[in-house]
């Protein structure tokens, strides 16, 4: 009956399981906030600065947040090619002990984003360190990304676009934004090498002209104390703001002195052309950025990927790929698909170098399960998701369900090879009765070092759980499947166990004592423990 109502809960447990999500490793809450928000191509200057600025003031008037800063375009690095149109704000949070009660990172961060809904903005939550491993890894800023790949810069905005409405309508996305391929401004100059020729200058003249008006020349350098500032001169504003005024306002000195408007010996105007061009394995690529709330990982992808099948129909030569932490996700799922194996085949070796016998050692391989029936029910009960963090402590659950039941089948070999001389030396076969009686014996001798054992564990771990400070996300996803595991390892230790054994050592035994001991080499197998 023992063994009939472990595998009903063992079967039981499929149900809670199957209902647990998947992700690659928890949000470690940084204690700051990173805001990148994105609009499209063209922003001016100006305008950009203006948003920033609005945005800032929104975020600061929560109570919770002690300082705003924001930064729109890309800073003076080569390691930053961010566009005008997406801007990046560091959020520094005041501590939690000060919020309002109930309070949490993902309910402030949902009650901000509803705050700076603005038209033409798309808004992505993030924190700073996990958003720069995030763009160093895979290019994606946010949980989950779409990578369109094919030949056509045109064709990949449009079904950039259509990925976009079809993820809209998936639940938990917050926010999806496709990088615009087209749709980008510029300020063509080209020089008229015969009006050029007229005034005696060369396209390079033209050139140094517009690079030293417009973009600016560095004439020297001022010193204020240890710190050093170029000073870099160019046109007023009003003198460069559109093609008209550049045309006419921008002067070209000639050979002979005189000074020539710019539009005489150059074509100025306004052309279309991609923002900027991405390329991945050699072929160009539109990114999709999707910012979800309340799913997991690899259930949300999973409907996602679903509902872009069907709405996306993709042309010969183009093909899309999940990415952001969904690829960690797959690596990860890859890589257990190997160790997890690997490591139980191990187990079992050493498990039948320790017993000498193949029974003791599929025991104990068919309890571990058993033990995992607690960690699988309090995680649904805390609605965790299924991640590395989580597989770790899964991993040591069943090592530890694995060496408690090792030491269990010692106690009782111990005590069936006693019952067993004694029967021998009484001159009477050994019966399921005398079974019984060892494994009793047995059992009762183990369950002070089990509730030793379990005790300690738990002493160690309970801390774990109610932790709230920096890394207490991942730690806690750690300890929540030994805390459970290890109250279903307590029941199957002293339970399940010998109830196997029971089975497994009783089946030729008799019911009943008293036929004659076994004398030959062939009969003393009937002494299990021998």
């Amino acid at each position: 009956m023992t063994v009939i109502a472990a595998i009903a809960i063992l079967a039981a447990t499929v149900w809670p399981a199957s209902r647990l999500g998947s992700e690659f490793m928890p949000s470690l809450n940084e204690g700051t906030l990173m805001f990148m928000p994105v609009t499209v191509p063209g922003l001016s200057v100006t305008k950009a600065g203006e948003l920033l600025q609005m945005q800032d003031r929104i975020i600061k008037s929560f109570p919770e947040v002690e300082s705003v800063f924001g930064k729109a375009g890309r800073a003076m690095t080569a390691t930053d090619p961010a566009p005008l149109e997406m801007s990046e704000t560091i959020v520094n949070l005041k501590p939690p002990g000060t919020w309002p009660a109930g309070m949490t990172v993902d309910s402030l961060i949902a009650k901000m984003d509803a705050a700076l809904q603005l038209p033409g903005v798309s808004n992505a939550w993030t924190m700073p360190i996990k958003a720069r491993i995030d763009m160093l890894s895979t290019g994606i800023r946010t949980p989950v990304g779409v990578k369109v790949f094919g030949p056509d810069l045109g064709e990949l905005d449009r079904l950039s676009a259509q990925v976009v409405k079809a993820v809209h309508g998936v639940a938990g996305t917050t926010s999806a934004f496709a990088e615009r391929t087209e749709g980008g401004h510029y300020i063509e100059i080209s020089p008229d090498r015969v009006a050029a020729a007229r005034y005696g200058l060369s396209v390079g003249d033209i050139q140094s002209v517009i690079a030293a008006a417009l973009g600016g020349e560095t004439v020297t350098t001022t010193v204020e104390g240890r710190e050093r500032y170029g000073v870099n001169v160019r046109y007023p504003r009003g003198l460069r703001d559109d093609p008209q005024s550049i045309a006419s306002q921008v002067l070209v000195p000639t050979m002979g002195g005189a000074m020539v408007p710019l539009g005489q010996v150059a074509t100025v105007r306004v052309t279309g052309g991609p923002p900027s061009i991405r390329t991945e394995n050699a072929q160009p690529v539109a990114y999709v950025y999707i910012d979800l709330q309340g799913r997991d990982l690899g259930g949300y992808v999973a409907e996602a990927s679903r509902a872009v099948a069907a709405q996306v129909k993709m042309p010969p030569g183009y093909h899309i790929e999940w990415s952001g932490q969904f690829e960690y996700l797959q690596r990860a799922e890859a890589k257990l698909k190997v160790v997890v194996p690997a490591t139980l085949v191990v187990i079992m070796v050493l498990l039948f170098l320790n017993f000498g016998r193949l029974t003791e050692t599929f025991i104990v391989m068919l309890s571990v399960p058993f033990a995992l029936v607690g960690g699988a029910w309090l995680m649904w009960w805390l609605g965790y998701n299924m991640s590395v963090a989580v597989a770790v402590g899964f991993i040591a659950l069943a090592g530890v369900a694995a060496e408690t039941g090792v030491v269990m089948l010692i106690y009782l070999d111990h005590a069936l090879a006693e019952v067993a001389s004694r029967r021998r030396a009484e001159g009477v076969a050994l019966s399921r009765g005398d079974l019984q009686q060892a494994i009793m014996h047995g059992a009762v001798e183990r369950v002070r070092p089990k509730m030793m054992t379990v005790v300690a564990i738990m002493a160690g771990l309970l801390p774990i759980l109610w932790s709230t400070g920096t890394g207490s996300e991942v730690m806690r996803r750690i300890a929540v499947p030994m805390v459970g595991g290890m109250v279903s390892s307590t029941l199957l230790t002293l339970l399940v166990i010998p109830a196997i054994y029971a089975i497994v050592k009783g089946w030729r035994l008799p019911h009943r004592s008293g036929a004659p001991a076994p004398e030959s080499a062939g009969q003393r197998a009937a002494f299990p423990a021998e």
